[in-house]
């Protein structure tokens, strides 16, 4: 229930935060650790991480007036591929901020960074990438960038494709062609 929750809090407190200028711009999210957070180590789960990583995309849709487009046109959106790297626990009650951005895309996808940092001290706790899309359920197909990046007024160009994020893509795809039936 507290995730359902989080999410309400989300949107009814999007007008407070600032507006998000896609393609560059950052959400960030301040959250505290809560006892339901943990697992048998006492530090935040694992899942958690990427629950709570679903806030920030979410709250890039809502902060950049995207969600308006995506209701309207009942598109999708649709999750193929994260990675994560943790690098430092989060206890008890430790507050941290999501920071949440674009780091590339393609024609009809994008990759989301996602950075859990610790408040007090600035450390990264984890890092994450993301391989998401909007799917168009009438057409079948995934939306172009372009499009959604219309919908919000925007014509911008993906920015270059960092080391992280080309080595990100390639595993993705050796692990999809494993994986792919027969």
């Amino acid at each position: 229930m507290n995730l359902w929750l989080r999410l309400l809090w989300l949107i009814a407190t999007a007008w407070r935060r600032p507006k998000l200028a896609l393609p560059f711009g950052v959400s960030r999210l301040g959250f505290r650790v809560w006892p339901h957070d943990l697992d048998t180590s006492l530090h935040l789960n694992n899942g958690r991480y990427w629950t709570l990583m679903d806030l920030g995309r979410t709250d890039l849709m809502l902060g950049s007036g995207l969600w308006r487009a995506v209701m309207r046109q009942r598109w999708t959106p649709v999750v193929s591929a994260g990675q994560i790297r943790f690098r430092r626990e989060l206890r008890p009650f430790q507050t941290f901020d999501l920071e949440t951005r674009l780091a590339h895309w393609d024609e009809t996808r994008f990759v989301i960074e996602h950075r859990m940092v610790v408040r007090e001290t600035g450390t990264v706790a984890a890092i994450a990438l993301v391989q998401a899309g909007l799917y168009d359920r009438r057409r079948r197909s995934y939306v172009p960038m372009r499009t959604l990046l219309a919908a919000i007024g925007i014509a911008a160009e993906a920015p270059p494709m960092s080391d992280a994020v080309e080595a990100f893509l390639a595993a993705e795809r050796a692990l999809r062609d494993t994986t792919a039936p027969a």
